[in-house]
């Protein structure tokens, strides 16, 4: 295992557990689930998502104004909820101008974006270090240099 893993050593087999398990069920699912189907509340059910989607496009807007350290996370979450968003408006569209709009909305639209946000929060550590002044730890540093001794200095080693 690399000297620089910060997660708990649990993580590793449970998701792993969790990612094989699905398999299974994603087969299931595949034969047992009607191609079609009608729900309640699906106005809500929506509009709900596009709320939460909203949310969090502007907390990636006022984490990215503050320069806060929750930029990475909600950034990567907005990316997810952006992805999820085109797969489900192309894969539930009912009609060929739905579809068509669908597919206009994500690839003008939910695919850019969510590729920028994965970008920006790919870099958004280097650019807070950047913005901090000298001798200033982030405390994502301070608790890896303490956790884990990488020599004498008790630096961690990593490449950003």
């Amino acid at each position: 295992m690399p000297r620089w893993r910060t997660e708990p050593r649990w993580v590793v087999p449970l998701f792993g557990l969790a990612a094989l398990l699905l398999v299974p069920w994603v087969i299931v699912l595949v034969y047992l689930l009607p191609s079609a189907h009608r729900a309640q509340h699906w106005d809500i059910a929506w509009s709900g998502f596009d709320v939460v989607l909203a949310l969090l496009l502007s907390a990636v807007a006022v984490a990215a104004w503050r320069g806060s350290l929750w930029f990475e996370g909600v950034a990567t979450a907005a990316a997810t909820l952006l992805f999820v968003d085109a797969w489900f408006d192309v894969l539930t569209s009912s009609t060929r101008v739905e579809l068509f709009v669908a597919i206009a909305e994500a690839v003008f639209v939910e695919l850019p974006l969510a590729l920028l946000c994965l970008l920006l929060a790919r870099d958004a550590e280097r650019r807070l270090r950047l913005r901090q002044p000298v001798g200033f730890s982030s405390p994502a540093r301070i608790a890896t240099s303490s956790r884990f001794a990488g020599g004498a200095s008790g630096q961690a080693h990593f490449e950003s």
